[in-house]
Order: structure tokens, then sequence, then C-alpha cells
């Protein structure tokens, strides 16, 4: 059986002049890139080498990106550091209700510690209101955090208004772009971000890796206690080889590919939404298919089929999709995101699955997730008119 791997909004596998690239380094660049002989030169070289691709993919200087085990520690790391750092000037903290775990979880720690968090409700569409935002602003606002792109439904929340709006604020603008990176064109400068969070693995780069942007000016400690590198802001000897890594999928992921994979996804999306009703699914989209949104997501109601049944049976003809989050699929709670989108006795919340796309997918893995989801949707029907 040939297996269909849709689930890309989880990790991405790499490819093979990222894996070449790692395993290259690995070889040649494995000293430790903090010590001051040859060895550490080298690896040293060819870390800061990455460092600038990075940078300039968001338009940043090579000084303000600090590398860090993933999207996790980065969103951790700029959530709590700034609110400890913070403190004297207040302790107020806007978000949005559909983040994920990795900023939520962080917050909530906050708020055992005496700091109160705003929390932005979402309509259907997956997304926050302006006016609602600028209602929660005050002037003890510390923080605000808000994806730019959301891991379940693949709305695209309104970054650069809300940078606009703090421009001539004193709160810190953190972004988790852990899924938009690298499909959307990011400008921290022009959309006033001050922190931002990313994820290799979610570009087809290696895992325990990513990197946590910091605009120049913005102090506080290392999260990680420990050594003093990457310029003390975040301690523990870099992970060189998957450095190199990470950059080489971002070189890869030009402005064009970034274009390219966008157009192909929402292609994709239009051809699963006519093919299910060419077939007469009942089902609706959980947010809204448009060409701006992170178009490798898309998540589907499949009406009176539990989200278990269907990702199990799609399972079983090789085609890998998720019911959710990946770092919550495992749980027994409902899905945060469809509860702040359609409230808590939705149907949606426990009979939707997400179909995520990645570079590799191809026109005919569509067409087999269409023709193994009519099928499925048969027998299940054959299924419930036999127990009638």
């Amino acid at each position: 059986m040939n297996e269909i791997y849709l689930d890309n909004a989880a990790t991405t596998p790499m490819t093979p002049e990222v894996i070449d690239e790692m395993t290259r380094q690995m070889k040649e660049s494995w000293g430790n890139a903090s010590t001051g002989y040859s060895y550490g030169r080298h690896a040293k070289l060819v870390m800061e080498n990455s460092r600038h691709v990075i940078a300039q993919s968001i338009n940043a200087d090579d000084n303000e990106i600090v590398f860090t085990s993933g999207g996790t520690e980065s969103d951790n790391t700029a959530i709590i550091q700034t609110a400890f750092a913070r403190q004297k000037l207040g302790k107020h903290i806007i978000t949005t209700a559909i983040e994920h775990e990795a900023v939520l979880k962080p917050l909530h720690f906050l708020e055992q510690h005496g700091f109160e968090v705003t929390y932005l409700p979402v309509d259907e569409d997956g997304n926050i209101s302006l006016n609602d935002f600028k209602a929660a602003l005050r002037d003890d606002t510390i923080l605000v955090t808000v994806m730019m792109g959301n891991n379940e439904v693949g709305s695209r929340l309104p970054i650069h208004e809300i940078g606009e709006i703090l421009k001539n604020h004193q709160a810190w603008f953190h972004t988790d772009a852990v899924q938009a990176y690298g499909l959307l064109p990011i400008d921290v400068k022009k959309d006033h971000i001050d922190l931002l969070s990313t994820s290799a693995h979610k570009l087809n780069g290696p895992k325990m890796m990513g990197f946590l942007y910091r605009r120049e000016g913005i102090s506080f400690p290392s999260f990680i206690k420990g050594g003093d590198q990457e310029t003390k802001r975040r301690a523990g000897t870099e992970n060189v080889p998957a450095i190199a890594a990470f950059a080489k999928a971002v070189a890869i992921d030009t402005p064009d590919e970034k274009q390219a994979r966008q157009t192909r996804y929402y292609h994709f999306k239009k051809k699963i939404v006519q093919g299910l009703k060419d077939n007469h699914i009942p089902f609706a989209v959980n947010g809204q298919i448009s060409p701006d949104n992170l178009n490798h997501v898309l998540n589907i109601w499949f009406k009176g089929i539990s989200t278990y049944v269907m990702q199990t049976d799609l399972d079983l003809d090789g085609i890998a999709v998720s019911g959710g989050s990946a770092c919550t699929a495992g749980s027994i709670e409902p899905s945060h995101v469809l509860t702040a989108m359609f409230g808590p006795d939705s149907p949606r919340i426990s009979e939707s699955i997400r179909i995520s796309f990645g570079a590799l997918n191809t026109d005919e893995d569509i067409d087999k997730l269409i023709a193994a989801i009519v099928k499925i949707v048969h027998k299940l029907n054959k299924l419930d008119k036999g127990a009638n």
C-alpha cells in the first residue's frame, strides 16, 4: 500500500538537500562553535553564515536571530521572560483564544504569578476583531502575543494591523510564526514585530531546531540558565549541523517558491471541496477558504462522523491526517480552536479532521484522498441503514 502523508502542519519530512547538508556538516563542522581554535572557528563560521541566511528571510539583522530548540522554547522565552522583565510597567497581556499550547500554557503559568491575560475571541472564520483588540489594549499592557497563522484551521491573523497599532505603545509585540514561516512573506520591520518564533521542522528542516527573533534593544535574561552562548541570550552548545540544515531549508524556500506552494495548496483545497460536493458528501469547512490564508491547512467537518472514525479509517487506507494540533491529538480534550470558533456544544468539535499539505504532495494524492473519503462515508451510511 502506498501511504500518503497529509499532516504537514504537525511536521514535514526533511528534503534530500536538507538531509545532505546536515550530514555534511555533521562530518565537517562538529566542533564547538564557542571555542577559539580552528575546529570551533570553522563551526562558528558555518553558524554565522546560516544566521545571515535566516535573518534575511524576515528582513532582520543577523544579531537579532537567536537559535533555539524550536517553537515551544521560543514562545516560552518570549512570553515568560518579557513578562518578568517588564512587570514594573504593568502586568497585562493580550492574546487570542486560538493560540497554540506553547503560547497558552506559558500564559496560564503567568496568571498564577499575578499577571492578567485577555483572551480575544474569534469569529467562525477563526479571526479576531481589531475593534476587540483596541478595546482590550490598556496603558499597563506590556505584551501582545498573537499567532501569525492558525495551525488547525489556517486563518491568518491581522499581524500588520496590530503592529501598526502598537508601534507607539509600550507593549512588545510577539507573534508565533511557526505555521506561517516558509509560506507567508514576513518583514519584521514593516510589521513592527518585536519578537517572533519559528520551528525548522515545519519547513522540511530538522526537529529540535528553531529561532527566536529578538528586535535589537529587546533585553531580558536567557530563559535557559547555563553558558554564555548566543551572546548570553540562549545557554547551551549550538547545534551547528542542525542550524546549517535549517538555513538550507530556508534558502530553498525562495519568495517564488513560497508563492508557488501557496498557489498549489489553494488548488488542493478547492479540489477537495469540489470533489466532496460532486460526490454529495455532507460536510462543511471550518474556517474560510481564501488565497490569503495558510493554504496548507484545511479543516473539514464531516457531519455525523466522529473524528476518530474518519481518521482511523483513512489511516487504514494509508492516508495520514490529523484530528487537530499534533501537540494535543492524543488528548481527549476537544479542540480549543474549534470550541472558540463554534462554541462548546457544536458537533464540529468531535466530527472534524485537519488535512495539511506539504512540498511532496501531488494531485494524485488528493485524488486518492477524495476517493477514500467517499468510500468511507458510503460504507458508514450503509452500516447506519443496516442498523435501522
